[in-house]
């Protein structure tokens, strides 16, 4: 660092040189984070209620998870490309894991984040398929790189990217009667069970139902993308357990690797095994199950199951519902630890959430239903802090 550099804050150096994905970033300068906390370089404490977007689900600084992250970097760190060495890891990751899935999803890709989870879940749907065509829903967010940005419906998020990906075609979620658009041409149809950035909306029961129907007629994937509603946000482990049905193809990320980036696309061993041949390496990750990766998803994994995190989340949204009423609420949508209060507009909602930040709240809105305020905490929130929360957030609706 140069002179001038060191006379200049942290905030100063992270807009010169960091790269930026909008114009006002909220430049918290964040020293540290326990729980359900974050703290200000100046000591303020922000009560997280949107967990880095549904990523720290245990909380910040869950002992069993550091503990399983630095055990790992004393034994080794990154050794080979994804499949090629045994690493034990990988494997004690993936045995858990399958243990908790439907015996046809027992095949597990790692890879580094859910873009990239959605892109290796598009090539094997192609190699299994044979076809091309492709199933999105409108107001789906599947993440930013090519194959991704594809699936989504918005074209003023697309069109400075184009050209994408061909042969995607959306449809309505929710809306049994559009499920008719899925034929014989298709390779799969990608469906958040929980829709993430359209404001928490999940699926209905008949619909899931009717889509699973539909792709089997049809011999068309299903792709479940739970990257933001899988592991255990819904109250139970993938949210798919609620309806009753099973995908397949599953996306996971986000709270899979427990705080530190993990992915995964996870398929039959029948399916994935088409990656090996014709051609052979048909899909390849460097960093794909990093050993620290995997090591700290295991422990949060148990962590998840041993402490019967779940258990409460049915009753903690129900406590959420029960507290967060008043006439500025227009309804309250989602499921388990997934809400979001819906507002008369964006104006309205950011001028709220400033508020709730300004006042130690962590919130924010959502990219397809800018209105709704989102409240996503860590899955081990205590009713104490549900309570102050939801106190702080009828305090500003209030005085707002």
């Amino acid at each position: 660092m140069n002179t001038f550099e060191a006379m200049i804050s942290n905030r100063q150096l992270f807009l010169r040189h960091m790269a930026q994905t909008s114009d006002a970033p909220l430049l918290l300068e964040i020293d540290r984070a326990e729980g359900v906390y974050l703290f200000g370089s100046d000591g303020k404490p922000y009560l997280d209620l949107i967990s880095g977007i549904s990523v720290s689900s245990l909380g910040h600084g869950n002992k069993e998870v550091v503990a399983a992250i630095k055990a790992q970097a004393d034994q080794y760190l990154h050794l080979m490309v994804y499949g090629e060495l045994v690493q034990n890891p990988q494997v004690a990751l993936a045995t858990e894991l399958t243990k908790h899935l439907p015996s046809t999803l027992d095949s597990i890709f790692f890879v580094n984040s859910g873009s990239e989870a959605v892109e290796g879940a598009m090539k094997l749907a192609k190699r299994i398929s044979g076809r091309q065509k492709f199933i999105a829903m409108k107001d789906a967010y599947h993440g930013s790189t090519h194959g991704a940005l594809s699936l989504m419906s918005d074209e003023a998020y697309k069109a400075p990217f184009q050209p994408l990906l061909p042969h995607i075609h959306h449809i309505r979620f929710n809306q049994e009667e559009e499920l008719l658009a899925i034929d014989e041409t298709c390779a799969a149809v990608i469906v958040e069970t929980v829709q993430g950035e359209a404001g928490y909306l999940p699926a209905e029961l008949s619909y899931l139902h009717a889509l699973r129907e539909r792709c089997d007629q049809t011999g068309t994937l299903l792709i479940l993308d739970e990257i933001q509603c899988g592991m255990g946000r819904t109250g139970k482990l993938f949210a798919f357990e609620h309806y009753g049905i099973e995908p397949d193809i599953l996306l996971l990320a986000k709270a899979f690797g427990a705080g530190v980036p993990l992915g995964a696309f996870i398929s039959s061993k029948q399916n994935m095994d088409a990656f090996t041949h014709d051609p052979v390496l048909g899909h390849i990750s460097t960093f794909g199950g990093h050993p620290l990766s995997c090591a700290a998803a295991l422990a949060g994994l148990n962590y998840l199951i041993k402490e019967r995190v779940m258990e409460s989340i049915a009753h903690k949204e129900w406590l959420f519902k029960n507290l967060l009423k008043h006439p500025k609420i227009k309804s309250i949508s989602g499921r388990g630890m997934m809400l979001a209060l819906e507002f008369s507009c964006f104006e309205e909602n950011k001028k709220y959430i400033d508020a709730c930040i300004e006042r130690g709240v962590l919130t924010d809105w959502f990219l397809f239903s800018a209105e709704k305020m989102r409240i996503a905490p860590p899955l081990i929130i205590s009713e104490q802090e549900i309570e102050k929360a939801c106190e702080v957030i009828l305090e500003v609706l209030n005085q707002n």
